[in-house]
């Protein structure tokens, strides 16, 4: 595909305390408020740039790139200013800035230029919240329904999940009387990454569904729709739905799904409604980022394809199902989902102690702004077990600007603090309504 071109746009005066909100493209890739004097968030290595950035358009290596929103703080109290797309239909542009001699060079995806506005604000709350409530309306976002809360499998048995892991904590939800709505099977369940159907470990999923609603909470699974491992059976026999490198994961390239192409979009109806069927009305749709790869002359840079196939997921599970889109172009999903994770995942397997630290802090703060008018922010799950040395810190993020509540701890596992905390979180979340302008951007 032709490299891009930028044209510039605007030249904006600094003062030395100027600052750029760059919005990334999808839900892990790295955003916060930055001095302007400064460079954004650079991959390192090309899988990481597959699975955090826009891969047709690579970040520069000096200055700044925003997909679809770029908002400048010049400084010394002049006006914040604020470029950006006033609808994803046609495609998200990508801004770029950088600072020569006190001055901030904008520039445009030269062919998307028709799509960007401008405008001014009095702050920098006031920049993101305008352009917020301007783009939901746009996307034709109505009332933002109240997030369920959930207990989730993940981030305590991770692929080795088994339907008794699932049945012992329903129990012991049951004994600890816990505020949970939701029960979410994650990663682990599937045969493979694209071939979703049961691996022999949940061969009766569609029972353990059942024990899961009988119990009183609602079922829900995690799957990743729109991408598919090089290995799996999908691949091998329909090589031709495959597009574009998605990175690597699970011992694999990963590829992303063509989702112009009607048989892949049969494949995702009928996939999702296999699992409407058992029972399951809460889906976490994961490592979207893979359905905005096609490249085709009708939608060039892959917008038009994604949002038209997270369309057709929503058609298939209907409108009472949850929708909850993870690793996910952000723009172009407004209107469809009902929460969105806001950040990079904030417990990894290799950082139980956490050494890798609170990677997706910087995001969950500065897209505070987002919940209540895009979506409902998911901050990413809670760990409460005491083994976790950073299990305080991050119940406070999300007390704080967290929307969508969640943990994933083996509940025997939790002591008193963590069976507190869940019970004060998950049983008080905040309304899917904005949160107040104090909050940190």
């Amino acid at each position: 595909m032709p490299a891009v071109e930028f044209t510039p746009i605007a030249e904006i005066d600094c003062a030395p305390d100027a600052a750029v909100y760059a919005e990334g493209w999808q839900s892990w890739s790295p955003t916060r408020w930055l001095p302007a004097a400064g460079t954004g968030p650079q991959p390192d290595g090309p899988h990481r740039a597959a699975m955090r950035f826009r891969t047709d358009c690579p970040p520069p290596p000096v200055g700044f790139q925003a997909e679809g929103l770029l908002v400048i703080d010049p400084g010394a109290g002049q006006p914040v200013q604020r470029f950006a797309a006033s609808t994803a239909d046609a495609g998200v542009p990508t801004l770029r800035a950088h600072l020569e001699r006190r001055r901030l060079h904008v520039e445009a995806d030269a062919a998307s230029l028709d799509l960007i506005g401008h405008a001014e604000a009095e702050t920098r709350h006031h920049a993101l919240a305008g352009f917020g409530a301007a783009f939901a309306a746009a996307a034709g976002v109505e009332a933002i329904r109240p997030a369920p809360t959930v207990w989730c499998s993940w981030y305590q048995y991770f692929e080795d999940v088994s339907p008794a892991d699932i049945e012992e904590n329903l129990a012991a939800l049951r004994g600890e009387e816990l505020p949970v709505e939701v029960v979410q099977i994650d990663d682990g369940w599937q045969r493979e990454l694209g071939d979703w159907t049961p691996n022999p470990r949940f061969a009766d999923l569609g029972g353990l569904a059942g024990t899961i609603i009988g119990s009183g909470k609602r079922a829900g699974i995690w799957l990743a729709p729109f991408i598919a491992t090089r290995s799996s059976r999908l691949a091998a026999e329909h090589p031709d739905w495959l597009v574009g490198d998605a990175g690597y994961n699970w011992g694999s390239e990963l590829a992303g799904l063509d989702l112009t192409r009607d048989d892949v979009r049969e494949h995702l109806r009928s996939s999702l409604q296999r699992l409407v069927d058992l029972g399951f009305d809460y889906f976490k749709l994961d490592f979207l980022y893979g359905g905005a790869l096609t490249r085709k002359s009708a939608d060039p840079r892959g917008v038009s394809a994604y949002r038209s196939g997270l369309q057709v997921i929503r058609d298939a599970v209907g409108p009472r199902a949850y929708i909850v889109g993870c690793g996910a172009p952000l723009l172009p999903s407004v209107g469809v989902v009902d929460a969105m994770r806001v950040s990079s995942d904030t417990f990894h397997l290799d950082g139980q102690d956490g050494s890798a630290g609170l990677g997706g802090e910087d995001a969950v703060r500065a897209r505070a702004w987002q919940h209540g008018r895009l979506w409902t922010n998911d901050a990413d799950c809670l760990v409460l077990r005491p083994s976790f040395p950073l299990r305080e810190q991050w119940a406070g993020i999300v007390d704080r600007v967290g929307g969508l509540r969640s943990f994933s701890d083996r509940i025997d596992d939790l002591d008193d603090w963590g069976r507190r905390t869940a019970r004060n979180l998950l049983g008080n979340p905040p309304a899917p309504a904005p949160f107040p302008e104090r909050e940190p951007q």
